[in-house]
């Protein structure tokens, strides 16, 4: 059984990862098996400090030991789920686990800037262990499915969409409009060259031109409805998928236990570098009246 801690308490993935795989507070079909969550730390958080009371008290009722320090894990466990919702800290609090040789999930937004989304991968490559960031979204069972059946080599477009709350800690998309961000490269793959934005109280809209040619689009839905899905465009058909939410962490945490125990990672983190570079574009580009932006190298 792998053995994971987990630190900083300022997000419900916090709880809701717990009950999966630890098996407490939630029915049995949601249980993730192979790994265990066997310490963890409350950390602190520039964002929501608030929500870290409620959510100690949770864990420590699942039966999850704390520590009060983030270091006080090393040599406890065989990785690390970063669960802080502030991607500007995600170096900060990653890089004393990277460094000592552990593997570690870092929840989104993986960074809220493309350099330190390089450092990440650097410091990972580096000390040869891998890391993994996602929205829960990228493994929701309808695209999932739609893309076995479909295969990517068909795709022309997407537009997908998501909430897209803002908040001044996480900038433009990098908050909710993630999970948009993350259906469209689970749609397309990476490749994308240059982003449009426009940015208005009520959405945002950018508009992402691939390498290759094809287009596609991601809004983040700020009043009204907040839902989830995309609109795929095929040579054949342009399919509605809307995505329920019900086994996204399910899912997820499947992926994330599979890293663990294989320590290969099951996305490529030059994708994820990309994403960041999407999202920082797109908030450049809203800056300057929707003026184009290049994503520019990665590697």
């Amino acid at each position: 059984m792998i053995r994971l801690g987990m630190l900083d308490f300022d997000t419900s993935h916090v709880v809701e990862f717990a009950r999966r795989l630890n098996h407490k507070g939630i029915e049995e079909e949601q249980w993730v098996d192979g790994a265990t969550i066997v310490v963890a730390c409350a950390g602190q958080s520039r964002m929501m400090p608030e929500r870290i009371p409620q959510y100690q008290k949770e864990i420590e009722q699942i039966g999850i030991p704390l520590v009060p320090r983030p270091e006080d894990m090393i040599g406890k466990v065989d990785g690390m789920l970063i669960e802080s919702q502030q991607g500007s800290v995600h170096f900060e609090r990653a890089r004393p686990f990277l460094e000592a040789g552990l593997a570690c999930f870092i929840d989104k937004p993986f960074t809220c800037s493309t350099a330190d989304a390089k450092r990440l991968a650097d410091l990972a490559r580096q000390k040869r262990v891998p890391i993994f960031s996602a929205s829960s979204l990228r493994y929701a069972p309808e695209l999932v499915d739609f893309i076995a059946r479909s295969g990517p080599d068909q795709i022309a477009g997407a537009l997908a969409y998501s909430p897209g709350t803002l908040h001044e800690g996480n900038p433009g998309l990098y908050h909710y409009g993630m999970h948009a961000v993350e259906i469209v490269y689970t749609l397309m793959g990476p490749g994308c060259r240059r982003v449009t934005c426009t940015q208005e109280r009520d959405a945002d809209v950018v508009t992402g031109q691939w390498h290759d040619g094809r287009v596609a689009t991601v809004r983040g839905i700020r009043p009204g409805r907040q839902e989830y899905g995309c609109i795929v465009f095929t040579d054949r058909e342009a399919r509605p998928l809307p995505l329920d939410t019900g086994y996204i962490y399910r899912e997820l945490l499947k992926k994330i236990v599979g890293m663990f125990e294989t320590s290969k990672a099951p996305l490529d983190i030059e994708v994820t570098v990309e994403m960041m570079a999407f999202m920082e574009a797109a908030l450049k580009s809203a800056s300057n009246h929707g003026a184009p932006e290049d994503l520019g190298p990665f590697n």
